[in-house]
């Protein structure tokens, strides 16, 4: 399998409970050369979408989650306010 694992964010955005959050995204080709993709979402730290990776990847993705939840939180405030761009 290719290790090769991308992450994304997003800015912080207001979801459907009225709460702020970080979309974040886990993508890689697999050995079919098909995009495995998780979608998980901070603060709540728990993958929410899953295609292509197992009950256990999807876990240690969590955990990833948890773990880096500060830094993640705070590069999403930087793009969240364009005046920090300049």
């Amino acid at each position: 399998m290719n290790d090769d694992l991308t992450m994304t964010y997003s800015a912080i955005v207001t979801g459907k409970d009225q709460k702020k959050q970080v979309r974040v995204q886990f993508e890689r080709t697999n050995d079919a050369k098909k995009k495995d993709l998780a979608e998980g979402i901070l603060p709540d730290c728990r993958i929410v979408k899953c295609s292509g990776f197992t009950t256990e990847e999807v876990g240690q993705l969590e955990q990833y989650l948890q773990l880096n939840h500060d830094d993640i939180m705070s590069k999403a405030k930087m793009i969240s306010n364009p005046l920090k761009w300049l």
